[in-house]
């Protein structure tokens, strides 16, 4: 090619380069001499800066930065660091003609001839204001979130990475399981399950379950720092990438032991008011007829007393009668036991020492459970007194010990024991806060399964033989409880023996004391004479069998 040739063909290169750069205007490119002095101006950075050529050209570029950029040599140093090191780049803010600010994005390069003499210096720039808007409304919300995360202290809301390693921690997961972020953050999360779960494998399954499922979601007992437990409800989330990659999980943590008490409380209470009405009905129904024919036992165990004292002894006769004695004070005790449980039988409530009384009845204990089962007492000195009814508690402690009795065939201990207990908020069912006399008799029989043991304090329910137990024993036990205000718990497995706790209410001082003048009121009583004795009755069978055997004395 002839020079001249070549001459056109260069300046035809350089009228494309500038239609080029001309048809541009989502950049700012133009040209600096080697002061930094504008030299050419593109539509692109008169669409965005808002000056025209004549009024930039030849004017420094320095004035597209802030004040605190140019009083920071950040122009200079652009233009020596393009000179330099081949480039420069970088993003800020920029102003523009109406002082309006910018934020840009800059590349500076230098133009340099054969020689490597920089003649100027080539510039870019693009308005990324819009897109800064965005990352900052993006931090902000982000930074917001984190507040929010941070801020809530009902929930534990944290992080784990795809491996399970806590990630990040917030107030309320601190205030729930006790861990500082810094001594929780990189350890597993399964250091929260308790280590029955872990034998289990139940971390692994909760992330494997998100993972397939995308959530996984469970209640259970988790552990805080100090190795106590609560009951938690546990949300697990897979968060994944664009490409549906797993890349970490989002836990939600919540404690509701109190919810889930107050529930097993309200269930408790539903159990017991069901049980209640359950015993009503059976009450009415057995009450009334037990009351007559109570009535008619005594008129008949009367008149056989009687009998006997008047006949003279006859063997043929006297056995009969002996044994008609006996069938009827069977069917007297079976009558009592009726009206025990349908609350015929209005309670003597009172201050019982129950120490006492226990001891008062050992022998009676020993000898009803028989030689081949060892029977111990264990009491405090200081016991306080109960206030219950000393007749029915001792009725009762006698069904106890006899139920022990045929629960070991082979031979056994039972065991008597009491303790003082304070409740001081409601953690048994139907036990008021206050202090409580737990009055426990243990076994080592046969034990019960959970459904006997269930249906143990209903009415006529028994695993004895025909003829070997009516079923009321255990119910009137449960009902004198009741009534006294207390409560019966009862604990038992299969082939390890039984245990039935008795929560029976402290006596105040003022019961006790009333006690002790009773019984001297009682002892003043016994020195009087004789006395007059009125015989009332509902019943004239019972009347007249009554008197009679108030004339025989």
């Amino acid at each position: 090619m002839d020079p001249q040739s070549h001459s056109i063909a260069s300046q035809d290169d350089d009228g494309r380069y500038k239609l080029l750069v001309d048809a541009i205007t989502d950049y700012a490119v133009y040209m600096l001499d080697r002061d930094g002095r504008v030299s050419s101006w593109n539509p692109g950075a008169q669409r965005f800066k808002g000056y025209q050529p004549h009024e930039i050209i030849g004017q420094h570029f320095s004035q597209f930065y802030t004040p605190e950029d140019r009083e920071a040599g950040v122009p200079a140093r652009a233009l020596h660091q393009a000179a330099t090191e081949g480039r420069f780049e970088q993003e800020g803010w920029r102003l523009r003609k109406d002082g309006g600010r910018f934020w840009a994005h800059v590349v500076i390069d230098p133009i340099r001839l054969p020689s490597g003499e920089v003649v100027g210096f080539a510039k870019i720039t693009r308005d990324l204001t819009e897109r800064k808007a965005v990352e900052e409304a993006l931090r902000s919300s982000e930074a917001q979130f984190k507040l929010l995360v941070e801020g809530v202290t009902d929930y534990a809301l944290y992080m784990l990475d795809p491996d399970g390693q806590v990630a990040s921690w917030n107030a309320g997961a601190a205030r729930i399981t006790g861990y500082a972020a810094d001594e929780i953050i990189g350890h597993h999360f399964s250091r929260f399950y308790t280590e029955e779960d872990r034998l289990a494998e139940g971390p692994e399954l909760a992330l494997r379950t998100a993972v397939a499922d995308g959530r996984f979601e469970k209640e259970g007992w988790r552990l805080r720092k100090d190795g106590s437990c609560f009951w938690a409800h546990v949300v697990i989330d897979a968060i994944r990438d664009d490409r549906g990659r797993v890349i970490g999980f989002a836990k939600i943590t919540r404690d509701i032991t109190e919810r889930r008490n107050t529930q097993r409380a309200l269930d408790h209470a539903r159990e017991a008011l069901f049980q209640s009405q359950k015993l009503e009905a059976i009450g009415q129904l057995t009450g009334g007829l037990a009351h007559d024919f109570n009535n008619l036992l005594m008129a008949v165990l009367g008149s056989l007393e009687l009998v006997r004292k008047r006949l003279p002894v006859d063997l043929r006769i006297t056995p009969l009668i002996d044994n008609a004695i006996q069938g009827a004070e069977r069917g007297a005790a079976l009558t009592q036991r009726m009206l025990a449980f349908a609350r015929k039988q209005e309670l003597q409530l009172r201050a019982v020492d129950i120490a006492t009384l226990v001891q008062g009845m050992t022998g009676l204990l020993q000898r009803s459970i028989g030689p081949s089962i060892h029977l111990q007492t264990q009491f405090p000195d200081d016991l306080a007194w109960a206030f219950t009814d000393a007749n029915q508690l001792e009725n009762a402690l006698l069904n106890l010990v006899v139920n022990a009795r045929d629960a070991m065939p082979t031979g056994g201990l039972v065991r008597i024991e009491a303790t003082n207990e304070r409740i001081d908020q409601q953690v048994l069912a139907g036990l008021a806060p206050g202090g409580y006399v737990r009055l426990t008799v243990t076994d080592t029989g046969e034990g019960m399964d959970a459904k006997t043991a269930s249906r143990a304090t209903e009415p006529f329910y028994t695993t004895k033989g025909i003829g070997k137990g009516t079923g009321l024993g255990l119910s009137m036990v449960y009902g004198l409880v009741e009534e006294s205000g207390g409560r019966l718990i009862l604990h038992s497995q299969l082939g390890e023996g039984t245990a039935v706790e008795l929560w029976l209410r402290q006596a105040s001082p003022e019961d006790q004391q009333r006690v002790v003048t009773d019984n001297l009121e009682a002892l003043h009583r016994d020195e009087i004479g004789s006395l007059v004795v009125l015989a009332v009755d509902d019943d004239e069978l019972v009347l007249m069998n009554t008197s009679a055997m108030l004339e025989e004395l």
